[in-house]
């Protein structure tokens, strides 16, 4: 009897000292839960199964990923979708994270790019977008596997190997002159259409 009126006691006037300990403590626990389910839930987001849940994305770039090197090879080294299009800083990957919240995410719940034809409608446009975002950010997804200082370029074939030293030479980044490597290769659509614009203006 005289146990429980002590805990009873301990309840209803719980001393100042333990109750900061509690405080401090359920914080700290509540922090680490907190923290853990954002990094497990970002890391969740950027796995292949959750990139091709958007049929979207499963229907059309994935099955062209899939006849690239980049997915089988020799050495079995395979790059998913977050490999080249999420950063893995975690200061420009949150940032990639949050774009992608509110703008990809309600475009696909709207069924912007719901069918093939939507989105082949829209595929040149899209590829220019993800150009640009490499470009301006150095390639930094390619570089993390891909390095021209860590090539053998003697090693390379003539052609490539010139192409890197000019890359070298002038400032170029892997984007300039590697589009269309995974997936379908809409920069010759581009190219066609840069070509007719200057065939015309010369006519003119």
């Amino acid at each position: 009897m005289a146990m429980l009126r002590g805990i009873w006691k301990f309840i209803s006037r719980p001393n100042p000292r333990y109750a900061l300990g509690t405080l401090v403590g359920g914080g700290i626990v509540f922090g680490i839960l907190l923290w853990g389910g954002f990094n497990w839930a970002l890391e969740l987001s950027n796995s292949e199964a959750f990139c091709i849940s958007c049929h979207e994305m499963r229907s059309t770039v994935y099955q062209e990923l899939k006849k690239t090197v980049h997915y089988s090879n020799r050495t079995g080294v395979r790059a998913t979708c977050s490999d080249c299009h999420v950063p893995k800083q975690w200061v420009y990957k949150v940032g990639r994270k949050i774009r992608a919240t509110f703008n990809e995410l309600p475009k696909h719940l709207i069924g912007t790019l719901d069918t093939r034809e939507k989105f082949e409608a829209r595929r040149l446009e899209l590829a220019k977008h993800v150009w640009a975002t490499m470009k301006a950010t150095d390639s930094r997804e390619c570089r993390n596997c891909h390095a021209i200082k860590s090539m053998k370029l003697e090693a390379q074939a003539p052609r490539a190997r010139g192409q890197h030293e000019s890359a070298q030479k002038e400032g170029e980044t892997c984007i300039d002159c590697h589009k269309g490597i995974a997936h379908k290769p809409v920069h010759k659509q581009l190219e066609k259409t840069d070509e007719k614009k200057e065939e015309s203006f010369t006519i003119q």
